[in-house]
């Protein structure tokens, strides 16, 4: 089976839009920007309504940002309460 290659210039405006916005989603779940990468993955849905790809993207963009929100819930009273304990031991 030989590679087909499609050329953007065959593409509909839509279909160029939808995979911008598959790319650049992404690129930000590379870098952990799961918030963008869950606004853009949206943004792509928008040209390709229902799309499963698009659709998956989002659902995992949200499961991320809930594991991180559970992370900093955990970290943060640790590290305040790490803050308290200097400042109690340089007064």
């Amino acid at each position: 089976m030989a590679h087909e290659e499609v050329h953007e210039e065959n593409l509909s405006h839509e279909e160029i839009r939808y995979r911008y916005h598959i790319q650049r989603g992404s690129e930000y779940m590379k870098i952990d920007l799961f918030r963008s990468a869950r606004e853009t993955y949206k943004e792509a849905l928008i040209y390709k309504p229902g799309d499963p790809l698009a659709a998956e993207k989002v659902d995992l963009c949200n499961e991320y940002i809930r594991r991180d929100r559970k992370k900093v819930l955990v970290i943060v009273p640790f590290v305040l309460a790490f803050i308290a304990c200097v400042i109690l031991m340089n007064i």
